[in-house]
């Protein structure tokens, strides 16, 4: 197993209107209300990456007010994040075939481990929360150094620098995202553990955010 880090971001995108803040949603095709969030790449710093993942996943170009901490987060036990992109071969063994790929940032369930070698798999499932099944999998092995049990996330202020709509999509990571703005103050359900960060940012803000710049 890999010692690296994984670290990752989250983007609390705000704007001020007549009513007070409103924070930016979007709502995934199969996997509830979320914020924008993604992977830190090899060797980019967090705060370009939030740009980054803001920009892809909402559309918004945005600038960073403040960074609003982060969390050590504890992957379940029988979770490993992929810390590098990685082939994914039928056995323990480089010469076997390796039809599949898993990108760094996804996390796999451990299956087993022989000497340098772990079997993975990544399951995507029909929805999230309440799964019934799952529409695409991948079993294989990696080396053990594509792997790690160390996740690190940051969080960030954002405003965005254009007037937006209310609502609108936006397609990224082969998904359609409808994008909305919400009251700070009254807030729809945010899937977990995204409703975890929430919690602990506004713990920090004691629940106000502005817009300052």
């Amino acid at each position: 197993m890999s010692d690296a880090v994984l670290h990752k971001v989250a983007a609390f995108i705000t704007r001020q209107t007549a009513s007070g803040i409103e924070l930016l949603l979007l709502a995934h095709p199969y996997a509830g209300n979320q914020l924008p969030a993604g992977t830190v790449e090899e060797n980019e710093d967090p705060r370009d990456a939030v740009l980054r993942e803001a920009r892809e996943e909402t559309g918004v170009n945005a600038r960073v007010v403040a960074p609003m901490g982060y969390l050590d987060e504890e992957l379940p036990r029988d979770k490993l994040a992929i810390v590098k992109n990685t082939i994914v071969y039928a056995r323990p063994d480089a010469t076997s075939f390796d039809w599949a790929r898993v990108p760094r940032g996804n996390w796999v369930r451990y299956e087993r481990a022989i000497g340098e070698w772990t079997q993975i798999t990544y399951e995507e499932l029909d929805q999230y929360p309440d799964a019934k099944y799952a529409t695409y999998r991948i079993t294989g092995w990696v080396p053990n150094d594509a792997l790690t049990r160390q996740q690190h996330r940051h969080f960030f202020h954002l405003i965005a620098d254009d007037e937006t709509r209310d609502s609108w999509t936006q397609f990224s990571d082969n998904h359609q995202f409808r994008l909305f703005w919400a009251p700070l103050a009254a807030l729809p359900e945010i899937v977990s553990p995204q409703n975890r960060w929430v919690e602990y940012v506004l713990g920090m803000t004691n629940g106000q955010m502005t817009n300052d710049k």
